[in-house]
């Protein structure tokens, strides 16, 4: 008898209750088998974690570097850092998209004249509202450029709008355009406070601004301004 045939053989005897024949018949010793194999102890299957564990060993086993191998953990890592980093890239033109949807309207049934704003924006600045001073500072200039009919009148106009409509018009303050909308947005959803230098900084571009001649519709998109 065989070393498999020895165990089984044992394992049989183990289980034979007192007074059985040792030596039982062919179906008896099959049943007595089954019922002997079927106990927990006996089970060696491996579970699905221990199968993922080893698909996963078997797949990273054949990666070295230099005279070592990669370790299972640092496979892994780099893995989910590159899927995290490639996610962070294709979102990110879904977020500068959005962002632009969430531009603040201006003039939202705001009627006051450029003057008017400005006024306001300056009273603010006196009492040290900061915050208030830069929206109807950005307002006021936006207000101005309607009024010289650089920019037309449309109800709904968002800040990143006008910034994008002017520049346009006034391509040598495109930049300081789009860094006051910016400003007036972050300011507006309270995610950046106002100081004086902001205040300060957009009193200088509506100056600026008030003092250039807009380039002709059909020149716009040249770049070329007029001389004030």
């Amino acid at each position: 008898m065989n070393g498999a045939g020895a165990a089984v053989h044992g394992a049989v005897v183990a289980v034979l209750p007192a007074g059985v024949p040792v030596v039982p018949d062919r179906e008896t010793a099959h049943g007595w088998l089954l019922e002997e194999l079927s106990r927990p102890e006996y089970s060696t299957a491996p579970s699905l974690l221990e199968r993922l564990l080893a698909w996963l060993g078997d797949l990273f086993d054949g990666l070295t570097l230099g005279a070592g191998r990669f370790p299972l953990a640092f496979v892994v890592v780099v893995v989910v850092v590159l899927v995290a980093a490639i996610a962070w890239w294709v979102a990110g033109p879904v977020r500068v998209a959005r962002r632009r949807r969430r531009s603040v309207v201006v003039l939202d049934g705001d009627e006051r004249t450029a003057a008017e704003l400005r006024a306001s924006a300056d009273a603010a600045a006196a009492r040290g509202d900061w915050s208030a001073a830069v929206l109807d500072r950005f307002r006021a200039l936006v207000r101005s450029l309607e009024e010289r009919v650089v920019l037309d009148e449309r109800p709904g106009r968002t800040a990143q709008e006008a910034a994008h409509d002017t520049a346009t018009r006034l391509p040598t303050v495109a930049a300081e355009l789009h860094d006051a909308a910016r400003l007036f947005d972050d300011v507006c959803y309270g995610t950046l406070p106002a100081g004086p230098d902001d205040d300060r900084r957009l009193r200088d571009l509506d100056e600026r601004v008030r003092a250039l001649r807009p380039a002709p519709l059909a020149a716009a998109t040249t770049g070329e301004v007029g001389a004030p």
